[in-house]
C-alpha cells in the first residue's frame, strides 16, 4: 500500500476543500493517505514527509505564485534537501485561484521546480481537458490542467460554494492517478 501526503495551504478555506477531494481519490484508489497543513507541522509531520512514497503540494495562487505560507514550507524542507529524504519520491501538485487562468501554472511550475530540487519524479494529471462547445462547468478537468491539477473558486464564493463540484471531481481523479502512478514507480525499483 502506498504512503501518499498532501501537505498544503489554504488562505480561505478552498484549497483545503481540495486537498479533501485529493485525499478522498487517494484513499478511494486504496492508498494510506492523509492531509498536513504547512501552518500546523511539526517533527512528526517532517519524518512522514520523508517516509511518503509521494508528496502532493497545495497552494492557492496568489499574485502569481504559491501563497507565502507554502513558501515558508518549501524553505523549511531544504533539511529534507540536504539530506536527500525525498529522492525519487513521486510528486505533484494542485492550485486554486478565484480567476480561470490567475497565473496558475507559476504556482504549478514552482511546485515542478521544487520537486526536482529535491530529485523527485513528477506526475501530472493524466486527465484530457473538456475543451469541446458542450462542456460544461461541472466537467473533469475544465480548467485544463495538465502538469497539475487546477481548480478556480470565484473571489466572492465561500469554501461551501466552490471550487464547483467538477473541479473536486477532477481532483478525486487525481488523487487516485497519484496512487496509480506510484504503485507502477514501487513496483518497477
Amino acid at each position: 500500500m502506498s504512503k501518499i501526503v498532501i501537505v498544503y495551504h489554504s488562505g480561505y478555506g478552498h484549497t483545503k476543500k481540495v486537498a479533501e477531494a485529493v485525499l478522498a481519490g487517494t484513499l478511494g484508489a486504496g492508498a494510506e493517505a492523509k492531509l498536513l497543513a504547512v501552518g500546523e507541522l511539526d517533527d512528526a509531520g517532517w519524518a512522514e514527509l520523508d517516509a511518503a512514497d509521494a508528496i502532493v503540494f497545495g497552494a492557492p495562487t496568489y499574485m502569481g505564485g504559491a501563497s507565502a505560507d507554502f513558501k515558508k514550507f518549501a524553505d523549511a524542507s531544504s533539511k529534507a534537501w540536504f539530506g536527500q529524504k525525498w529522492k525519487d519520491k513521486i510528486a505533484a501538485g494542485f492550485t486554486n485561484s478565484a480567476t480561470m487562468n490567475g497565473d496558475k501554472f507559476s504556482t504549478i511550475q514552482y511546485f515542478v521546480t521544487l520537486a526536482m530540487q529535491h530529485g523527485m519524479i513528477w506526475a501530472g494529471t493524466g486527465i484530457m481537458p473538456a475543451n469541446t462547445k458542450a462542456a460544461t462547468r461541472d466537467d473533469l478537468n475544465y480548467v485544463g490542467g495538465s502538469t497539475g491539477l487546477l481548480t478556480q473558486s470565484p473571489a466572492d464564493a465561500s469554501p461551501e460554494e466552490a471550487p464547483p463540484s467538477g473541479d473536486l471531481e477532477t481532483a478525486k481523479v487525481f488523487g487516485a492517478r497519484i496512487v496509480a502512478v506510484t504503485a507502477r514507480w514501487n513496483a518497477a525499483r
